[in-house]
């Protein structure tokens, strides 16, 4: 069996988690194939909201099979902390999830060293989480990193002091003011290593290749969005992983030729957390009517989202960078009201109209082209059918559709897994 993806299809946020949740009953298999806990899939049902970091947006289903994959870096202490947050759930956690011998650790150092890089920039930030996600990354790809197969091996414990010790040195370098006590750090991830330790490791890849050949489907999950990734992204504006389709070959061991659906999501505007370029941006009363009706606030971060309208020349980028077959429009039911709404077709770019994404888009090189439609009125959230939807959402949504030439196969009517509108 083919191996299906999900991917965000603009600077994340858009809406991954729910709709993982909603197709997991067509999967045996979710699994994350980058990113850590960096990302925040927010997932509500039952009345109930739940923000997954690290684990797989199917770890509600009883009958699917969660795995971590060998590209997804683990801070156990925020690890445990989604686990105990689940035992309310009764779910069989450790017959339900499986972590890759192959994905590397965050180590409590990794985090400092990320606050010290971040501080010492000053002006030049990039908006890290802070969650040590790049240090984690610079080892792996430094071929410094511990990975979870180390724990179960006799000299783990000399490896992890001796790139702590490094990684204290470091700090130092910076010479950033940031306070804090090691040792106490270090006994918090101790005990959670214990915790992820109790789970069953995997060697994800030879798993996977098994699965396919025993006829399971299978559903990988990305985090973040398209525009963070690190080679096709805003760089340097960007996560430290690839968060495009080409990611989940590398992220899980499966062949490009084994991949099936590819399903992209997006807002039916633009939303951006932290800092770097947006060229939608909008800082006016309809900015903030996005912010506020759409909740826009980090599920990681809890930092209020940038709103603007939707940039088509963006989504284009990454429905063919990533090779969508299917779309999924979260958040319709949040531009309700606005009777115009304005969709960016074009950039004029140095003073030429260009109709792709350009290498850089800062606001002194890019200005948006708009193309103005009629919006709609109507409350959608109560809506169950295609067949409710308002004229003004249709129009919109075969403007899309022309466009970007890929069907739209889900619209998102609210946060709730039963809104959800199939087409």
């Amino acid at each position: 069996m083919a191996v299906d993806l999900l991917l965000g299809l603009q600077w994340g946020d858009e809406g991954k988690g729910k709709i993982v949740d909603v197709l997991t009953k067509d999967y045996n298999i979710i699994a994350r194939f980058q990113g850590g806990p960096n990302a925040g899939h927010t997932l509500e049902f039952d009345g109930i909201k739940h923000v997954l970091h690290t684990i797989p947006s199917g770890i509600f289903h009883k009958d699917a099979l969660n795995i971590v994959g060998n590209g997804v870096v683990i801070d156990p202490v925020i690890f445990k902390k989604e686990l105990d947050q689940l035992e309310k759930f009764n779910l069989d956690i450790k017959n339900i999830l499986y972590i890759s011998r192959k994905a590397h650790l965050i180590l409590p150092t990794h985090r400092l060293l990320d606050a010290a890089s971040e501080a010492s920039k000053g002006k030049a930030k990039i908006g890290s989480t802070l969650k040590g996600i790049g240090p984690t990354y610079m080892d792996k790809t430094g071929r410094n990193g511990i990975r979870v197969g180390d724990l179960e091996m006799k000299n783990w414990k000399d490896k992890y002091r001796a790139l702590a010790n490094k990684h204290v040195a470091m700090i130092d370098f910076y010479a950033a003011e940031i306070e804090y006590d090691l040792e106490e750090l270090e006994t918090e991830f101790f005990a959670a290593l214990k915790v992820l330790k109790s789970l069953p490791f995997i060697d994800s890849e030879e798993f996977i290749y098994q699965a396919q050949k025993d006829g399971k489907t299978i559903l990988a999950e990305g985090a973040q969005g398209s525009l963070l990734d690190i080679d096709f992204g805003t760089y340097p504006f960007v996560t430290s992983s690839n968060t495009t389709a080409a990611g989940a070959c590398t992220g899980l061991g499966v062949a490009p030729n084994q991949i099936g659906e590819v399903y992209g999501i997006f807002k039916a505007y633009t939303t951006r957390v932290g800092s770097g370029p947006f060229p939608t941006e909008l800082f006016d009363e309809d900015g903030e009517t996005m912010g506020r009706v759409g909740n826009e606030f980090g599920a990681t971060t809890g930092r209020s989202r940038r709103c603007g309208w939707l940039d088509l020349v963006a989504l284009k980028y990454a429905v063919q960078v990533n090779g969508v077959t299917q779309l999924m429009m979260m958040k319709g039911d949040v531009l309700s009201g606005f009777k115009k709404l304005k969709i960016c077709t074009a950039y004029n770019y140095q003073g030429n109209t260009i109709t792709h994404l350009p290498y850089n888009i800062e606001e002194h090189n890019v200005s948006p082209i708009y193309t103005e439609v009629n919006g709609w009125q109507e409350d959608l959230t109560k809506m169950t059918d295609a067949s409710q939807l308002p004229k003004g959402l249709n129009d919109y949504i075969d403007f899309l559709e022309k466009e970007l030439e890929v069907p739209i196969k889900i619209v998102s009517v609210g946060p709730d897994r039963t809104q959800t509108i199939h087409r």
